[in-house]
């Protein structure tokens, strides 16, 4: 499960390939003006203002308190509310629902699922991305390893869904979500940072592995956890993460 708190001005100094590199998925989205659509997982509100130049009418919503403070700082002409994607309150309101780099934080994908199709409107759709099998895998190794190293407990830290294509196409379609479109990639991805880089995403992201580490040995950890990478992600001046990404685009038929 993601992380009960956001560090949001981390977040936007130096993780902006989270937004950056899914600009492409608004073309899956093709908004049109006057659509109601749902980002759901806005974070701090970058592709939830691109929806919007578009004329659609947008609601941004997060599960983070700080995500949702910083998204109306930016943006305050938008809609966006506190909200956890396993228990959607929107029954028949939206054109489309789109998510991007959110679902693989919630192992629960049904009561996703299930909140999705009920928010869409007959002829809806579903357009989203996010990792998928064997995203981040050397990564998670390292990860693991540290916690080893360290003789702290590594059962159970890792709180991410990665699904096959298959598997997530199964279930939207259970859920009368016609898949139509649908992708499982490589997204090689360079971090910003320099040396620094992996600690930093780390950081961000890792909170599930950091909070087994006491303060006072999280430096040697991070340290462990970048000597397991380096052969593999270090790239001469920059770490580059192993991302795999699925990306898909479901219409509601029922």
């Amino acid at each position: 499960m993601a992380p009960a708190q956001w560090d949001a001005e981390l977040y936007e100094a130096k993780h902006a390939f989270v937004w950056e590199k899914a600009r492409d998925l608004l073309d899956w989205l093709a908004p049109v003006n006057g659509e109601r659509i749902l980002d759901l997982g806005c974070g701090t509100g970058q592709l939830s203002a691109e929806i919007a130049a578009s004329g659609a009418q947008v609601t941004g919503v997060d599960r983070s308190p700080e995500m949702v403070a910083e998204a109306r700082k930016k943006f305050p002409a938008l809609r966006f509310a506190v909200s956890d994607a396993r228990a959607l309150p929107f029954i028949g309101a939206f054109d489309a629902v789109f998510s991007n780099a959110v679902l693989h934080w919630i192992p629960e994908a049904l009561p996703v699922v299930q909140g999705i199709s009920r928010a869409l409107k007959s002829g809806g759709r579903f357009v989203a991305e996010f990792g998928g099998k064997g995203n981040v895998e050397s990564v998670v190794a390292a990860m693991e390893y540290g916690l080893e190293v360290l003789n702290l407990p590594r059962l159970g830290a890792n709180p991410w869904y990665y699904p096959s294509l298959a598997e997530y196409s199964a279930l939207l379609e259970k859920h009368g979500l016609e898949v139509r479109q649908a992708s499982l990639f490589r997204r090689p991805t360079r971090l910003e940072d320099g040396n620094n880089g992996l600690a930093t995403w780390v950081r961000m992201f890792g909170d599930p592995f950091l909070k087994r580490v006491p303060q006072d040995r999280r430096h040697d950890y991070l340290r462990a956890v970048e000597a397991a990478a380096k052969p593999t992600l270090w790239k001469s001046d920059a770490w580059e993460l192993d991302y795999r990404r699925l990306r898909l685009a479901a219409w509601k038929v029922v």
